[in-house]
């Protein structure tokens, strides 16, 4: 089977690409991840990590902020570390897509007030023993493993 993209074919699908971040911060009641309520389909009103589409010419780690700001407000000060890549069939059931996830820390003096916005209905922080359920897409994986430390 062949697969044309534009004026290329080749001989594999191409999957699409996005990127998520999980933001985590020490609250008053210990650790905390920030997540979004999802405005739209899929998932539309379940709770899941920022995050979006790469676009065309952009760098994973710039999509993960960018979707950050976009969706929450939030521009942490501090690098964005990769965590892994997260390539399930079925993740999705838009298609194939695969997302390079990336994990950043609020540091103790940063601004940490989030608000919904773009495709995000609503913003908010959560106790990591206490996350809403289910969350969108295979996205409470990736929240235990950045929690557990595990690169993918």
């Amino acid at each position: 089977m062949r697969y044309t993209r534009g004026m290329y074919t080749y001989e594999y699908p191409r999957p699409a690409f996005s990127a998520d971040a999980v933001v985590l911060r020490d609250g008053a009641g210990g650790r905390e991840v920030l997540l979004i309520r999802r405005g739209a389909e899929p998932y539309m009103g379940r709770w899941a990590l920022p995050g979006g589409f790469v676009e065309e010419v952009e760098r994973p780690a710039h999509a993960a902020r960018r979707e950050l700001a976009e969706e929450t407000g939030l521009r942490p000060a501090g690098e964005l570390t990769q965590l892994g890549a997260y390539a399930e069939p079925g993740r999705d059931p838009r298609g194939w897509i695969v997302t390079a996830v990336y994990v950043v820390e609020l540091g103790p003096d940063e601004d940490a007030a989030v608000e919904g916005g773009d495709d995000a209905a609503e913003a908010a922080w959560f106790p990591v023993d206490g996350l809403p359920s289910p969350l969108a897409f295979d996205h409470a994986d990736i929240v235990a493993d950045a929690l557990a430390g595990r690169v993918r």
